[in-house]
């Protein structure tokens, strides 16, 4: 072979490899070409279920005279959620917590000394389950009728749910989903191309705060439960391949 053959041979293999990884170049480049965009929805709804506990103790120096006078109080708070309509399957009381009472002695000069036991305290709770918002809600305002009665109640703050916030996630998964895909259509259309296969998509984590509010949201998410009226949220990160 001559030389002057063996050159020949040997441009057109680098003609014919410059071809190739340019193509492949190109191919690549294409394929790195994504539009990344994320969508948000938001709904406003009403919760469906209110829980509300509240709390009863007693102290006493003999063990036997607290129990007995807290079961009496239990059955005076029994009265009266029955009085004010409030079904037995709906209440749930707890065991009874029982903590012995000290008193620290100290000396004259404020060495400490020692305990004496001043008696038991006796704790029972109680929480309230209902769809009934508003006769729940009412009846933790009037609570005061039962101290009255010398019953030594502790209330806590209502607390609300949703019962359907399965569903409504899925919804506001959907519209999210739709919104960031507008989004990748737009930008594609602005850009002079349009969106191909989705590469990845991405769920933001559920935010639920109080409407109106000025809640922050969380990377863990916000769950509000002091606010019947709830505000949801949730964010979808889609990426697309643009051609």
């Amino acid at each position: 072979m001559n030389n002057s053959y063996k050159y020949i041979l040997i441009s057109a293999a680098t003609v014919i490899a410059a071809i190739v990884l340019g193509n492949a170049y190109v191919k690549r480049s294409q394929a790195e070409r994504q539009i990344a965009v994320t969508g948000l929805s938001e709904k406003n709804f009403t919760s469906d279920l209110i829980v509300w506990e509240g709390y009863f103790s007693k102290v006493r120096v003999d063990l036997k005279s607290a129990s007995y006078e807290l079961n009496k109080d239990k059955e005076l708070i029994g009265e009266y959620l029955k009085k004010n309509g409030i079904e037995k399957k709906d209440i749930v009381f707890s065991a009874i917590e029982i903590n012995e009472q000290v008193k620290r002695k100290y000396s004259p000069s404020g060495e400490y000394m020692g305990e004496d036991f001043t008696g038991y305290k006796l704790t029972q709770s109680i929480q309230i389950t209902s769809r009934d918002i508003e006769k729940i809600e009412e009846l933790s305002r009037n609570i005061t009728e039962l101290i009255n009665d010398g019953v030594q109640f502790y209330s806590k703050a209502p607390r609300y749910y949703y019962t359907k916030l399965a569903d409504l996630k899925l919804e506001l998964v959907s519209e999210a989903t739709e919104d960031a895909r507008q989004r990748a259509e737009k930008i594609a259309e602005k850009s002079g191309s349009s969106i191909g296969k989705l590469v990845n998509a991405q769920m933001g984590i559920i935010q639920i705060t109080g409407q109106n509010s000025n809640e922050d949201y969380s990377w863990g998410g916000t769950f509000n439960t002091s606010s019947r009226e709830k505000t949801a949220s949730i964010t979808m990160k889609l990426v697309y391949r643009a051609r």
